[in-house]
């Protein structure tokens, strides 16, 4: 569901996509956006993401549903600006990458993720990340590479 919304936003939003990993409770990113608005796409990211997940998590049946659902539920409705479910941080934590050297350490740094957690030995052997778009194989969707 992520890396759909993803391309959708890369598609319809002017998303440009530059670097990525998806971990079990966060996701990072590298991007910017073709027509200035990014923190516009983000918000649209997160509300259509969030409604899809809250969604599939109702329709399964999966047994962790039965703790996480709520969770999601108290979150929301102890936050004016939710009626509902709270999926996301209400906050992004957004970096000004300004010099090369800076934006070569955060790109290591998510890249890495998955291998200071142990999951994985290098890290595009991790198919959430553009990691192996950078190694020169074909990732789960197109990035832009940062040279």
């Amino acid at each position: 569901m992520l890396l759909d919304s993803l391309v959708y936003c890369q598609k319809e939003k002017g998303l440009v996509v530059y670097g990525y990993v998806i971990m079990s409770n966060h996701l990072h990113c590298i991007l910017s956006s073709n027509t200035g608005k990014l923190s516009d796409t983000i918000r649209d990211f997160k509300s259509h993401t969030s409604k899809k997940i809250i969604a599939a998590l109702q329709e399964t049946t999966e047994s962790r549903k039965e703790w996480i659902l709520p969770l999601f539920k108290d979150k929301g409705l102890n936050n004016l600006r939710n009626k509902t479910f709270q999926f996301w941080q209400q906050n992004n934590h957004p970096i000004e990458l300004h010099t090369n050297h800076f934006i070569d350490q955060k790109l290591n740094y998510i890249h890495n993720n998955p291998v200071e957690a142990g999951w994985i030995e290098k890290p595009e052997e991790y198919p959430y990340s553009s990691a192996k778009n950078y190694a020169g194989e074909k990732g789960l969707i197109d990035v832009e590479l940062i040279r």
